[in-house]
């Protein structure tokens, strides 16, 4: 830019204010065919030197993931003040505190605690577990999609009503789905990786032995998904796990229809008779025996 006799640019604008500004230059025909041939030219390629040799100050590692180091500032660019990014923690904390609900009101819908066709509010149910109500509810709605309970506007949430008829439709849709991954895997998994199943097999009689529906039925189902993950399908482990826990769900009336003690011992002891056939590799005892379980449940 060329200056006046008076210090200026010939605009009036004195110099001292034109070196308070930044004009990035802009290349020529020159530097054009300068970088074609891969080198740099003209005065332009003096300024991106130096802007080069700008953003290579600072630390290596910042500067070999094109970061700026805080202490190095690039003319021409400004730093705004920004929102910081909220900590993750917060957010990991809400979510285990909703698993943590999502668990206990399924644990009290096998215990019976939740009894169906009644109506349950989230602030009733935070207070009862010492936490606010929206834990509660979004846990509630994740049940809701499960089909375990249903929203009552303006009242809470009505545990789902069911008969013995949706309970053997749930364990015919079961035996289709595992009864012949069992199979399966008991002409090729070997004895040695059935065997490892024994401690879960026996943690079901413990558990049957202790009363406790709810802790009985973790364990039954820690069982049938170590035996379908040796297929190596997430997606059949995950949908009959589904599967099997709306089958464990409260019957109509309570308690009534639900399975006793003997009940218990008799489903848990069905486990370690299956466990022994699969060790031993019988596939025809393994078929009865798949079948009776599915039946009885």
């Amino acid at each position: 830019m060329k200056q006046g006799a008076q210090g200026s640019d010939g605009n009036g604008v004195p110099a001292s204010r034109l070196r308070s500004f930044r004009v990035p230059l802009q290349p020529t025909a020159a530097d054009a065919e300068q970088v074609r041939r891969g080198g740099r030219g003209g005065a332009a390629g003096e300024e991106a030197a130096r802007g080069e040799t700008v953003r290579g100050e600072g630390a290596r590692g910042e500067a070999a993931r094109g970061e700026v180091a805080h202490g190095e500032a690039v003319r021409g660019e400004h730093t705004h003040c920004e929102r910081p990014v909220p900590e993750p923690r917060a957010v990991v904390q809400r979510a285990s505190v909703r698993g943590q609900i999502l668990d206990a009101l399924r644990t009290s819908l096998v215990a019976g605690e939740l009894r169906p066709g009644e109506v349950y509010s989230a602030p009733a149910l935070g207070e009862r577990f010492g936490v606010s109500a929206t834990p509660v509810r979004e846990a509630m709605q994740q049940l809701a999609l499960e089909g375990a309970v249903e929203v009552v506007p303006n009242r809470g949430f009505r545990v789902v009503v069911r008969d013995a008829r949706e309970l053997a439709e749930l364990a015919e849709v079961r035996a289709l789905i595992e009864v012949p991954v069992m199979l399966r895997l008991a002409r090729a998994v070997p004895a040695e990786r059935w065997a490892r199943l024994r401690p879960l097999a026996e943690a079901t009689v413990r558990a049957a032995a202790s009363g406790c529906r709810a802790t009985y039925a973790e364990s039954d189902r820690a069982f049938h998904r170590a035996v379908l993950a040796l297929s190596g399908n997430e997606q059949l482990v995950r949908i009959a796990d589904d599967l099997h826990r709306r089958a464990q769900w409260p019957l109509v009336g309570g308690t009534s229809g639900r399975p006793g003690h003997a009940d218990l011992l008799a489903d848990a002891s069905e486990h370690t008779t299956l466990l022994d056939a699969l060790i031993a590799g019988d596939v025809d005892v393994v078929r009865a025996l798949v079948r009776e379980h599915f039946t009885g449940a």
